[in-house]
């Protein structure tokens, strides 16, 4: 029976999550802007999970900042465009972005 549910199993653990995150921001050019340890343009992901720890609304507040875009002042002077990112892929990024 286990070895039914193992590839399940194995799709499921941190370790392949985090190589998904990190293959759907490669497809959406999030890597452009971003990086995990070194800000670029934008912030780098870990200054980004440090200002969201602890909050219970980041994932579906970071969501909604990555679809509408940031104004220069939040994080730099400059502001980051709206992007358009299917909803399932947008949630990908954004558990990996906040796992750092």
């Amino acid at each position: 029976m286990i070895k039914y549910f193992l590839p399940l199993l194995l799709t499921c653990t941190p370790l392949a999550w985090a190589e998904d995150g990190a293959k759907v921001a490669a497809k959406y050019n999030c890597l452009a802007c971003h990086a995990v340890d070194t800000k670029i343009v934008g912030p780098s992901y870990k200054e980004v999970a440090a200002k969201y720890r602890g909050q219970k609304d980041a994932e579906a507040m970071l969501m909604k900042e990555v679809r509408s875009g940031l104004p220069g002042g939040k994080w730099g002077k400059i502001p980051m465009p709206a992007q358009q990112i299917e909803e399932k892929d947008l949630r990908i990024i954004v558990r990996w972005v906040l796992s750092h």
